[in-house]
C-alpha cells in the first residue's frame, strides 16, 4: 500500500478544509513547494495535490505552484482541482505532474473519462470520487449529485480505468477515521485501485484501512496536526510493499 501525503493550495498556500467546507479552512504552511520537499525529505514516493481554488472556478488556478513541486521534489504527483478539459489533462502532463485526476468532469459527464484515458493512457488518468452516504459531490464538494459513486466507478471501469481516489466529505478534515465500511466495498465490488481519502487522524486508521486491500491511503490534516509520524508510516509501508506482502 502507497502513502500519499497531502497537499492543498488556496490562494497559493497550503490549507486543509473540515467536511469540505471552503469558509473552515486553516492555513499551514505559505509554501506549498516546501511541504513538498519536507515530505520528500521523511520519505515520501508520491505527493497528492490538490487546487481548491481549480476545483471553486474549473480551472487549474495553482498550475504554477503545481507544475513547481512536480519540478522540484523530482517525485510523482497526482493532482486535481479544476479539470475540465483534456487541454488541462495535457498541460498538466506537460509540467510533470504523473496522474490528474478527474472530479466533477467525471460525475457530470462520465465518458470524458473515456476520453482522457484514450488520449493519454489509463496510467495518466484518475477518477476522484467524492461524496456522502454514497451520492457523489460535484464543484469543490459544495453540491451533491444524484450519482451512486459504485455505479460510476464500475462504468469508468469499463471504459479502462484502474484507479480511483475515493473521499468521504463528511469525515475529511475531521481526524475521526476514514469511511472503512464503504471503501472496502468500492474495493471488493469494482475491483479498481482505490485510493482512501478523508478522515485519517492516526497511524491505526492507516493500519485499519490497509486491512480492506486499498492501493493507496492519502493523508494531510494528520501529518500536519503531528497526529501521525511521516518518516514512521513510509517506512513501515515501503517496507511491506518490498516484502510483498498486501
Amino acid at each position: 500500500m502507497r502513502i500519499y501525503p497531502a497537499i492543498d493550495i488556496r490562494g497559493g498556500k497550503c490549507v486543509r478544509l473540515r467536511q469540505g467546507v471552503f469558509a473552515d479552512m486553516t492555513v499551514y504552511n505559505d509554501d506549498p513547494v516546501k511541504v513538498a520537499l519536507g515530505f520528500k525529505e521523511k520519505g515520501a514516493e508520491y505527493i497528492h495535490v490538490v487546487d481548491l481554488d481549480g476545483a471553486l472556478e474549473g480551472y487549474s488556478v495553482n498550475a504554477k505552484v503545481i507544475s513547481d513541486i512536480a519540478r522540484e521534489t523530482g517525485l510523482p504527483v497526482q493532482t486535481g482541482g479544476g479539470i475540465r478539459t483534456l487541454n488541462n489533462i495535457e498541460k498538466k502532463l506537460q509540467t510533470g505532474v504523473a496522474r490528474v485526476i478527474i472530479g466533477t468532469k467525471a460525475v457530470k459527464e462520465p465518458e470524458f473519462v473515456k476520453e482522457a484515458i484514450e488520449n493519454f493512457g489509463a496510467e495518466h488518468i484518475v477518477a476522484g470520487l467524492d461524496g456522502r452516504n454514497g451520492r457523489a459531490a460535484v464543484s469543490g464538494w459544495e453540491k451533491e449529485s444524484d450519482m451512486d459513486i459504485i455505479e460510476l466507478a464500475l462504468q469508468f471501469k469499463g471504459y479502462g480505468l484502474k484507479t480511483v481516489v475515493y473521499t468521504d466529505i463528511s469525515r475529511d478534515g475531521m481526524l475521526t477515521g476514514p469511511d472503512f465500511d464503504y471503501t472496502s466495498r468500492l474495493v471488493s465490488e469494482t475491483g479498481l485501485d482505490i485510493i482512501a481519502s478523508g478522515g485519517v487522524g492516526s497511524e491505526d486508521d492507516i493500519d485499519r484501512i490497509a486491512e480492506k486491500g486499498v492501493e493507496g491511503v492519502i493523508t494531510g490534516k494528520a501529518i500536519y496536526e503531528g497526529k501521525i509520524n511521516l518518516e514512521r508510516v513510509l517506512k513501515k509501508y515501503s517496507s511491506i510493499d518490498k516484502k510483498g506482502i498486501q
